[in-house]
């Protein structure tokens, strides 16, 4: 595999893998989606390609650490109904890194990031419809009603797709999936248990075949256990931050950290 070994790195590249690695925890547990800063960081310290494998750990331990705080929150009729899409969405992802060399991964994260940016200045502007829907159609833990309609599943498919395809060819589904959970009239702690279960089951699913394409060894897996301690004190973060951070604010700063990430991705 093409990548740094652990012994291979500055003190300022494992520094900027560590606050990734952070994140990653701090996104887990206060907003989905986050991570996207860390993709941009793991892909510009790695190569690119084999960023994914390497981050693919230590996103599943974010997962687990997101799952045990919010396990009760989890709407499971919805989990089901994007599976089946998801699976196509990770096997298309999957020929994908087998056809595509290192540049063209950078180029498609470039790409990816820089359209989820878009996707969630779009998912803002909607958040007020979603936030009203949201407290007409939803229970107090933040289940929404009616959404096994044939609308719902049409939907449900077409983001379950694009979710699979990214999160397999980039580790970026969380907007995606934080953009249906939200038009699907979730609530916060809904909304947080929904996506901890989704992820933990697409991303073990994902480790069969990142280590087939080679993505992930030994020399990869070494520098995962270094990062995921780091993980951890990111999670414990964001849950104390949950109900304290300003939302808003920190939506905008990863907005444009994204952004900069993916011109910085296609510009290198």
């Amino acid at each position: 595999m093409d990548t740094m070994t652990l012994w291979h790195l500055t003190g300022w590249q494992f520094a900027a893998l560590a606050f990734a690695a952070l994140l990653v925890g701090f996104s887990k547990t206060a907003v989905s989606g986050a991570n996207t800063v860390s993709l941009a960081i793991f892909a510009a310290v790695l190569p690119a390609r084999a960023s994914t494998g390497i981050l693919l750990p230590v996103l599943i331990a974010g997962d687990v650490l997101a799952v045990l705080t919010y396990r009760r929150h989890a709407h499971w009729p919805t989990l089901w109904r994007l599976f089946p899409a998801v699976a196509v969405g990770v096997v298309v992802g999957t020929l994908f890194l087998v056809w595509a060399d290192d540049a063209i991964v950078r180029t498609s994260i470039g790409v990816i990031l820089l359209f989820m940016a878009g996707v969630t200045v779009w998912r803002r502007r909607r958040r007020r419809d979603a936030a009203n829907a949201a407290a007409a159609d939803s229970d107090a833990a933040g289940r929404p009603d009616g959404s096994a309609s044939r609308a719902g599943r049409v939907k449900a498919r077409s983001y379950g797709v694009l979710g699979g395809f990214t999160t397999m060819v980039a580790n970026a589904g969380g907007p995606v999936m934080s953009m249906y959970l939200l038009s699907a009239g979730f609530r916060k702690l809904g909304f947080l248990g929904t996506s901890a279960f989704f992820f933990l089951i697409v991303n073990v699913s994902k480790l069969p075949f990142s280590a087939g394409l080679g993505l992930i060894d030994g020399r990869s897996l070494l520098l995962d256990a270094v990062l995921v301690v780091f993980v951890v004190p990111g999670a414990l973060l964001g849950k104390w931050a949950v109900t304290r951070i300003n939302q808003r604010l920190f939506e905008r700063l990863v907005i444009a950290a994204t952004i900069v990430g993916g011109l910085q991705l296609l510009l290198a």
